[in-house]
């Protein structure tokens, strides 16, 4: 029987599909719109003022006076706002500024402003709303859920208060789940991850758990965890668990160990937050790809990620994006971000609706020697090589190896297995295979004698988690690159003995 929480949730699930659809089927008029509001509502601020806002009518404007700006390139003006003054990249001074952990420019500050905090909650809500309304099931609603996060303890800056995205959002969750969200708050303040994941198993294991969300790699260490303890499958320990909810990173590498671990196949909803924004969601479960939000307060730009780097690459908006193509993601927002690159890669998996997949970061590359290998490439091939094996990988990353004891250089595959291969060279041989056919550099340098074919490096279990913890990045929302350009990770990983 349906409780009163489990029946109201689908009317309510219908009301947000409506509305959701809305926007989807007018996008180009939705953006439009965006796009007005927010030169409107900025053009008496200083950076409005800087770049002649009054006198944008229209996008190709817009692209005249803006240019594209990385978080270095916009630091001037988020200093003033951290030092608390107002009305500079947005009306008034922001409510929040969530930190990140930088790698160029060390921490960052993400403004987040009384317009675009709703987005962020709204988005994370209408995800799950409309899982309910696709497939009627509200059961979960009634269980125990959990959110793998940062900490919830804020600092104040000037007034402003800042901590992590998802300490932040902790914040915001609905009245009407308070008494089914878990962990409790003393054990989300716990800033030690390996001692807080211990928390959460305690916490936990008795509990009806109906969803678990978190960064898959995350994720994973908890499950781990729950098995160590119990010697169980996690689909065993909560029998009603049926909702996986993720963001942050690809799925795909981790589904068969997190099918293995749970003992069963569930449902999973894929999310696409970030501090700049919460960009978009998966709408449908049979679809491959995530609802661009086009009604969230942010205007998108996108340049093909193969001429990102020359000297003035095109700009353009949704109506002229293609199927299948990489694209950077820049986005102006009701934060007060402008024409700005979050380094993200993307590919349209649909126009209508329009739907994108994460492909990688633009600086998480490796173009060591003309090939320009990006994250899905590299995804890709080392799912489809140990699809029909008895092989289970935990972690990977990939490197260039450029000055080799012997022979030519090529890429080295640092991989952590759960199940290992009985021929190590043989499946180093299928994942280079199935690389050239993605990416014709790789092939051209490969057949050319540039490059010798990858070599794969075992890494001991849990040695990923150790090299995180050694960098002060365990946990949290904290992800491992795929892909480095030079060998710095590589070379840490060989320090602290982590290769077998």
């Amino acid at each position: 029987m349906l409780s009163l929480k489990s029946a109201l949730a689908k009317p309510f699930a219908k009301r947000v599909y409506k509305s959701v659809q809305k926007w989807a089927n007018n996008p180009l008029s939705t953006q439009n719109k965006v796009f007005q509001n927010l030169i409107s509502k900025a053009s008496a601020t200083q950076f409005g003022k800087d770049h002649d806002f009054k006198n944008i009518n229209n996008y190709n404007d817009f692209i005249k006076r803006v240019p594209v700006r990385d978080y270095e390139a916009l630091k001037p003006y988020i200093e003033k706002v951290v030092e608390g003054q107002e009305n500079i990249l947005w009306k008034g001074k922001p409510i929040y500024f969530a930190k990140t952990s930088g790698t160029t420019s060390g921490a960052k500050y993400i403004p987040i402003t009384k317009e675009s905090m709703p987005t962020h909650v709204e988005a994370a809500r209408n995800a799950i709303l409309m899982y309910i309304h696709e497939t009627g099931n509200a059961k979960f609603v009634d269980g125990k859920m959990i959110f793998l996060q940062g900490s919830p303890i804020l600092e104040k800056q000037n007034g402003i208060q800042l901590g992590r995205l998802s300490g932040i959002v902790a914040h915001y969750v609905p009245k009407y789940l308070q008494k089914n969200r878990m962990p409790s708050l003393k054990t989300n303040c716990i800033e030690d991850w390996e001692t807080k994941v211990n928390a959460i198993v305690d916490e936990t294991l008795p509990e009806n758990m109906t969803i678990i969300s978190g960064i898959p790699s995350w994720v994973q260490m908890y499950f781990e965890k729950l098995q160590e303890r119990t010697g169980k499958k996690i689909g065993d320990i909560f029998k009603n668990f049926n909702l996986f909810i993720f963001g942050g990173v690809n799925y795909e590498p981790y589904r068969a160990k997190f099918e293995n671990l749970i003992g069963r196949k569930v449902d999973s909803i894929e999310l696409y937050p970030a501090s700049e924004g919460f960009f978009a969601f998966q709408d449908q479960q049979g679809e491959k790809g995530m609802l661009l939000q086009l009604n969230s307060g942010i205007f998108y730009e996108f340049i093909k990620a193969e001429e990102f780097f020359n000297e003035n690459p095109k700009r353009m908006t949704i109506a002229d994006v293609e199927l299948g193509v990489n694209y950077v993601m820049l986005i102006s927002t009701n934060a007060g971000l402008w024409a700005y690159n979050i380094g993200d890669t993307v590919e349209f998996t649909s126009t209508k609706p329009y739907r994108v997949i994460v492909s990688g970061r633009i600086k998480h590359f490796i173009s060591a020697f003309g090939e320009h290998v990006i994250g899905k490439e590299v995804e890709q091939a080392i799912q489809e090589a140990i699809k029909d094996e008895k092989v289970e990988v935990s972690e990977f990353s990939v490197a260039p190896q450029i000055n080799p004891n012997e022979g030519l250089p090529y890429h080295e595959w640092f991989i952590e297995f759960e199940k290992e291969p009985e021929n190590l060279s043989s499946l180093a041989k299928k994942i280079d295979v199935l690389l050239q056919q993605q990416n014709s550099y790789y092939y051209d340098l490969i057949q050319g004698k540039v490059l010798q074919p990858l070599k794969i490096t075992k890494i001991k279990k849990g040695g990923f988690q150790d090299y995180m913890k050694s960098i002060g990045k365990l946990g949290g929302q904290n992800k491992l690159p795929r892909l480095s350009n030079d060998r710095k990770l590589a070379d840490k990983m060989e320090a602290l003995n982590l290769t077998k």
